[in-house]
């Protein structure tokens, strides 16, 4: 399916290098057929000489020898930067982008052809390989090209395809989520601390613990009260730390999180 096609990403941040890193790890290309756009010289010489791809200042020139473009720019500058690009994306070429909130209708209204978009809600834990993607289809878009994406985007994870009405949902969700889960990480690393361990033994424990009850919803498939009741045996340790976090408001506080991060999605995609 990617066989001799070219990729060009429109933007060079952490995201656009997690991707290429994953797929070039995954050899889905070779770097000779990946491009990066972006207006840091800085940004693109490292990316050039870490991973052996082209780079370009000029996202026109990325653009005109792509046949995926990635489009990985922050969703306040999408608009001018797409006005640099409608005049040289091909009407063959498959329009990916992973900006948050800017919905594939605003970017198909940008173009004067027909323009298949596919849009890709990613997070952070794809520079590790360990990414969830959401993927939603344009109105011109086929059954072939949401394949296409989602064979890019298993490279540097798991992905769930969705309507695109539940975007804004999946932003708030698995988009930020990651943050959420980082502070709860600090919160009992410093918990730990108090408690007289040293910090680095604190926070491997702290990781390793959410990594690992995470392991264990997706691998048993069993719903996260089940898991939690049987950790939590009857007068014990674990149901007088659950009682802290229920006066603590913890499920409602991370629910409002959720809440406010995709209304802030909404926002920025102008709905």
């Amino acid at each position: 399916m990617l066989a001799g096609k070219r990729l060009a990403f429109i933007g060079g941040g952490n995201m656009a290098e997690a991707l290429l890193k994953g797929f070039l790890a995954a050899r889905l290309f070779p770097p000779e057929a990946l491009c990066v756009s972006d207006v840091r010289e800085e940004r693109l010489a490292f990316l050039a000489r870490t991973y052996g791809i082209g780079t370009t200042p000029d996202n026109a020139v990325a653009a005109r020898q792509a046949d995926i473009l990635v489009l990985a720019v922050k969703p306040q500058v999408v608009r001018p930067v797409v006005d640099g690009l409608r005049q040289v994306v091909s009407p063959t070429a498959l329009l990916v982008s992973i900006a948050a909130g800017i919905s594939t209708a605003s970017l198909e209204e940008q173009f004067a052809h027909p323009v298949r978009v596919i849009r890709v809600m990613p997070n952070t834990p794809a520079l590790v390989l360990e990414g969830a993607s959401a993927l939603a289809q344009g109105r011109h878009a086929s059954g072939e090209d949401l394949a296409l994406a989602q064979q890019l985007f298993r490279a540097v994870g798991t992905t769930v395809v969705v309507g695109e009405s539940l975007m804004d949902a999946v932003t708030g969700l698995s988009g930020s989520g990651p943050a959420y889960v980082f502070v709860i990480i600090e919160a009992l690393a410093d918990a730990g601390v108090r408690a007289g361990l040293p910090r680095d033994v604190a926070q491997a424990l702290a990781a390793q613990t959410v990594r690992g009850a995470a392991r264990m919803v997706l691998e048993t498939g069993k719903h996260p009260g089940a898991l939690k009741d049987m950790v939590a045996s009857p007068g014990g340790t674990t149901i007088a730390g659950l009682h802290a976090l229920e006066r603590g408001a913890l499920r409602g506080t991370l629910m409002d999180a959720v809440e406010a991060a995709a209304r802030r999605s909404r926002e920025l995609g102008g709905s």
